[in-house]
């Protein structure tokens, strides 16, 4: 007989324990790319934040702590300059390529 697992009892996944060398981030930043969702952009920047330190990445950026925490959670809709700004104080970069090669 199978034992039934419930998700209840399942732990949290949390990403931030695999977003420790830039190689995962670019390859976490470029799937949620793909997906072509705002609010899904926003929250994987909030896990990256987080993983690299809040407040670090807060006074980097010149956003305050409570705010990046706000902008970056995920049913937020930041604005380009919040993205731009949290990217050059994680040091990535989006780049644009060509959809249909």
């Amino acid at each position: 007989m199978t034992k039934k697992i419930r998700i209840s009892d399942l732990p949290d996944f949390d990403p931030t324990e695999y977003l420790k060398e830039e190689v995962d981030i670019a390859a976490y930043l470029t799937a949620v790319l793909e997906s072509n969702d705002s609010a899904l952009l926003a929250a994987a920047l909030g896990d990256i934040a987080r993983a690299r330190g809040m407040s670090d990445i807060a006074r980097a950026s010149g956003i305050t702590r409570e705010a990046l925490y706000k902008a970056l959670r995920p049913d937020a809709q930041p604005r380009f300059d919040t993205i731009s700004r949290v990217c050059t104080a994680l040091g990535v970069k989006l780049v644009a390529q060509a959809a249909h090669a």
